[in-house]
């Protein structure tokens, strides 16, 4: 503790001389040392999500749900790494009430300020050291509304409650490093009224039920591998649930009785689509697969780690052909910036063009041919750069992006097309990327000068000429 002050007459009647104690310049100048995380990472089009100083390991999420009031209580720890001599660090949170927050077990105080939550801890944070901090809260959750985005986060529903999140909705139910970069592992402990079904990412573990206590049932579910916060997901209500196996690894899909003509072929789809996107991609980057049907009124599917959310139920199998893709492309080999989206929706859009060129359907030259005669708005979009508001612009990003992949493939071959797709997905498993590293592999692979190819079809606002 800090030495107790005594006042300068003192000192002078007793005459002695003023000594710091031993190691006392040392501690200052570490203590000196410990400055704020930033509140943010500087991400172009979402610069104040995430924060600096730290980087998350596991959060483990708790809570308590009910459907009839949509009534949240919940508590969220996170395990995590200084990188910097932290005095205090930031969270990204939106959502209800803080009712405490502790760091290493201890009191700490805190202040809410726009999305951000300001923690500082009693004592600073050494770089390299682990901490925990424990955020306890409660309240009905609201999902992220933005104009250009439309709803994204904690969506309550008729009968529970389903969590979309891309692109910075994850801060409406947990507090969180809410950037793509910082992917962590998840524990859900989920407790809901007996009769109400839970899912979420990755597995249940203990039959997915580990306690019944005052009506409520407790589920247990864990992502063991590195997920991006935007993808982490639950939900909550009346579910027909479906299991098996594929590809090595078992096979959760469910779905709304309400969205039941969408849905029922929901399982069998999804166990085809891994299947051939494993031959194509590579081997399945996650240790369970799956699909969930529901009513959200968001209007649009969301490839949530390990077990895509579809809104309505999935409208056709392509759609789950494009989310189950996402697996590979956007899920495992994740985004290190929302600048880089048609990393994801490029490479999604492409997977159902070859689906359908393998399945009886069009060649994927003859949906590119289609696609290249007209005239639209997307050709005077950046692919490579949209800009916030058209970041999921469907022209501009979903289809010139995999129009981009096609003219790369006709470009390079198919002996070196395909074998490259397996090689980014198995060097980049479980990590983050960026257009350059996707650059730099195509130019590896073929041989070829690449830079002019990708210049006019992902940062030129123009048709490119073939």
């Amino acid at each position: 503790m800090f030495p107790r002050l005594i006042s300068l007459a003192a000192l002078a009647a007793v005459s002695l001389p003023l000594i710091a104690p031993a190691g006392a310049s040392a501690a200052t100048a570490r203590t000196e040392t410990f400055k704020p995380g930033s509140a943010g990472l500087g991400d172009p089009y979402f610069p104040h999500a995430g924060n600096g100083g730290y980087d998350v390991g596991h959060y483990d999420i708790k809570l308590r749900f009910t459907p009839k009031s949509h009534h949240l209580t919940a508590t969220t720890t996170i395990t995590a790494t200084a990188t910097a001599d932290l005095s205090r660090f930031n969270l990204d949170y939106s959502g209800p009430k803080i009712t405490k927050v502790e760091v290493n077990g201890t009191r700490a105080s805190y202040r809410r300020t726009g999305q951000e939550l300001v923690v500082t801890p009693r004592h600073g944070l050494a770089s390299g050291s682990q901490f925990t901090v424990e955020v306890s809260y409660a309240g009905t959750p609201k999902p992220i509304k933005d104009k250009a985005l439309g709803l994204e986060g904690w969506i309550n529903t008729k009968d529970g409650a389903t969590v979309v999140s891309e692109p910075d909705g994850a801060r409406s139910w947990f507090p969180a490093n809410d950037n793509p970069q910082d992917k962590a592992t998840f524990t859900f402990h989920v407790s809901v009224p007996v009769g109400v079904t839970v899912l979420a990412n990755g597995e249940p573990k203990n039959a997915g039920i580990v306690g019944v206590r005052h009506g409520y049932t407790t589920s247990k579910w864990e992502m063991s591998h590195p997920m991006a916060t935007y993808l982490a997901m639950v939900a909550i209500g009346k579910f027909k649930v479906t299991e098996g196996m594929v590809a090595g690894v078992p096979s959760i899909t469910a779905y709304d009785p309400a969205v039941a003509k969408k849905s029922k072929y929901l399982h069998r789809t999804t166990e085809k689509a891994v299947q051939w996107e494993s031959k194509v991609f590579g081997p399945y980057p996650f240790s369970s697969t799956g699909g969930i049907g529901d009513k959200l009124g968001v209007g649009y599917a969301l490839e949530t780690q390990g077990r895509p959310v579809y809104d309505g139920g999935p409208g056709e199998d392509l759609e789950i052909v494009h989310e189950l893709a996402h697996q590979w492309f956007g899920d495992s080999v994740g985004l290190r910036s929302w600048k880089d989206i048609w990393l994801n929706e490029g490479f999604a859009s492409y997977a159902e063009w070859l689906y359908e060129e393998q399945h009886g359907g069009p060649s994927a030259q003859k949906t590119f041919d289609k696609y290249y005669k007209q005239k639209a708005h997307f050709w005077d979009l950046k692919t490579g750069n949209p800009g916030r508001k058209d970041m999921f612009d469907w022209n501009a990003v979903y289809l010139r992006g995999a129009m981009t992949l096609h003219a790369l493939r006709v470009k390079i071959g198919d002996d070196v097309f395909f074998p490259m797709l397996k090689t980014w997905t198995e060097e980049h498993r479980h990590g983050t990327v960026t257009t350059r590293d996707f650059v730099e592999l195509a130019e590896r692979s073929s041989g070829q000068d690449l830079d002019p190819f990708f210049d006019a079809w992902l940062y030129t606002a123009a048709k490119p000429k073939l």
